[in-house]
């Protein structure tokens, strides 16, 4: 493995739970303290969508662990509804953490990667990364965004040594929270096996690198 510094923007339980090794960013950190204590990790606070915020936290990081050289964008944020009753200012801020936060984050991620000619940037999709569901738009057009920021991204630097990847994750995700009924059990995807899916594209050889993963239970309908 030749990454020794992980970042996770978005962090929280579940996947990023899973995840979790080294540096965990969120707006509110005092909801990865157990998270942090149970994985040895550090936490950042950080506001995705701001470009100081960003900003600091990468250099926070920097001065007491180093550059990141794998950073996962997990960061997202909903909001359902009928489309001709949406709060104009609240879509603004669902496109703001899933979209344009995205382009902050992965700004200052490339900077530093480039100065070491490798690195891995990894992008948490949804569903809604490739289909629209009714009174959901403002979702799809974050998650639509990211893929696309991801597309061009991966074609810019993986010729520099930068492994960019786009996840799909299709299907609801288990936790404390959202826990499976026993009538479905394998109805939710169970976080531990999508790290490991991240871990083994983390893994991959440079002249046979993925972009695109996508992940459902085996008994979700395409």
């Amino acid at each position: 493995m030749p990454y020794r510094t992980a970042f996770i923007v978005g962090a929280g339980p579940g996947l990023s739970a899973s995840l979790a090794r080294v540096a965990l960013g969120a707006r509110d950190i005092e909801k990865l303290r157990e998270l942090a204590a149970t994985t040895g990790a550090t936490t950042i606070a950080l506001d995705a969508a701001s470009p100081a915020s960003v900003r600091a936290a990468f250099r926070s990081l920097e001065s007491s662990l180093g550059a990141p050289d794998a950073v996962f964008y997990n960061a997202s944020r909903r909001l359902r509804g009928a489309f001709v009753d949406l709060d104009p200012e609240a879509v603004r801020e669902v496109l703001a953490v899933s979209a344009y936060g995205g382009f902050l984050v992965a700004q200052e991620a490339v900077r530093g990667m480039l100065t070491h000619g490798q690195g891995a940037l990894f992008f948490t999709g949804a569903s809604a990364s490739v289909k629209g569901y009714a009174q959901s738009a403002p979702f799809a057009m974050g998650k639509f965004a990211l893929r696309g920021l991801a597309q061009s991204l991966a074609r810019e630097f993986g010729p520099r040594g930068i492994h960019v990847a786009h996840f799909i994750i299709d299907g609801g995700i288990a936790s404390r929270a959202r826990a499976a009924v026993t009538q479905a059990p394998d109805a939710l995807l169970d976080p531990d096996a999508i790290a490991r899916t991240y871990l083994q594209v983390l893994q991959q050889d440079r002249s046979a690198w993925s972009f695109e993963v996508d992940l459902r239970p085996w008994v979700e309908r395409f």
